[in-house]
């Protein structure tokens, strides 16, 4: 098994970055022909999917994403002053957290002949929910 870390830099609360060329370039280093990698958060506020890459669409994920699990919505997790050993700088962020569930924090794609196998207009993406920050997405071939 061969693996490398990324770092994806986020400037907004949500964002979408498309990660597909990194993962092919690191196949190309690799020199494996066939397997299959998989790409995975090292974080609980990110959101790991494959689909398309297009504007409008991205723009009812977030929507979507705001529908289903609503920043302002009372969490439990954003009652600070109840947990403990948190930093001071530790955001209300639930909302980010259960979106990540939704979404979930890996995808595995298949490659043959050293090329990712996705579809015309898939890439692998990685969804910033709780942005900005510069986060850490491991890449692994099998």
């Amino acid at each position: 098994m061969l693996t490398e870390t990324i770092q994806v830099k986020s400037t907004s609360s949500f964002s979408c970055h498309p990660i597909s060329e990194s993962i092919q370039s690191f196949l190309d280093t690799s020199q494996q022909l066939e397997g299959v990698v998989c790409a995975f958060s090292q974080h609980s506020t990110v959101g790991m999917i494959v689909n398309e890459m297009e504007e409008r669409l991205i723009l009812d994920l977030g929507k979507w994403l705001e529908e289903m699990a609503p920043t302002a919505q009372g969490y439990k997790h954003d009652d600070l002053h109840l947990r403990e050993n948190i930093p001071e700088d530790e955001p209300k962020n639930a909302h980010s957290h259960l979106r990540a569930l939704l979404l979930g924090n890996h995808v595995s794609v298949p490659f043959k002949n050293g090329k990712l196998q996705l579809g015309k207009y898939q890439e692998i993406i990685m969804v910033e929910l709780d942005g900005p920050r510069e986060r850490n997405i491991v890449i692994s071939i099998q």
